[in-house]
């Protein structure tokens, strides 16, 4: 699977498709991921309850009485985090992971692996074995990014939240994790990814045919890095 330019992108979600080994990610928001079968990559779902008690009612009462006579004012949205990711996210990493690459990279064949699949994968192979974050609201993953080494392996946003600026969040801790430096594939298709990289400042250092992926897909290598302190003139002190 590619990773976000094949598999990185801007935004929201940017998947680049290449086999599960390593990805990368689109922002575009950004996605990017390679699949489920040569080790990084393979959604779960992440459920909603509600529940009822015998006092809600007439707190609900008492606070509508006390204001303007409107419902009461919803509560505020979580703040956006971006954490380190836990086994206990695996789920929810996988189901951004399978959603961001069916609706950002249509051109891709059939997933083939199922949710439980590419949890296990994301839980056994792509956790321990890489950097990985989670933009997570709340209880709520949004987006993952994975590096390992120098490589972003993983970058995909959950669709209904791209281009709102969190792949840009999740590639900004990735280069945290490694200043000196980032490379990683992306489709040549995924022109979204690409261009989301590009505005970031990565540039293209190789291409190939995509024989060497599991979508024989083409792709390109791109590779950030960062620019070098200014020299001071001679005999500044």
């Amino acid at each position: 699977m590619d990773n976000a330019g094949s598999h990185a992108g801007p935004g929201t979600g940017t998947a680049t498709g290449s086999a599960p080994d390593t990805g990368n990610p689109d922002d575009p928001g950004p996605d990017s991921g390679s699949e489920p079968g040569s080790g990084l990559d393979p959604d779960s779902g992440i459920g909603t309850g509600t529940g009822t008690g015998t006092n809600v009612t007439p707190k609900v009462n008492m606070s509508m009485n006390m204001s303007t006579g409107g419902p009461p004012a919803a509560a505020p949205a979580p703040p956006l985090a971006i954490r380190l990711a836990l086994p206990v996210d695996a789920p929810a990493i996988a189901a951004v992971h399978l959603a961001s690459r069916q609706v950002t990279m249509p051109y891709l064949p059939p997933q083939r692996r199922t949710h439980d699949e590419v949890t296990r994968w994301i839980r056994e192979i792509v956790l321990p074995q890489c950097h990985t974050v989670v933009a997570a609201r709340g209880a709520e993953i949004l987006g993952y990014a994975s590096v390992r080494g120098e490589l972003l392996d993983q970058l995909y946003l959950r669709p209904d939240v791209r281009r709102a600026g969190i792949g840009s969040l999740l590639l900004a801790a990735a280069r945290r994790h490694r200043p000196a430096g980032l490379s990683l594939h992306v489709f040549q298709l995924n022109t979204e990814a690409r261009a989301f990289y590009a505005h970031h400042g990565f540039r293209v250092v190789a291409t190939d045919d995509g024989s060497a992926n599991m979508e024989n897909l083409p792709q390109l290598t791109l590779r950030w890095t960062p620019a070098a302190a200014p020299v001071p003139p001679r005999g500044t002190p």
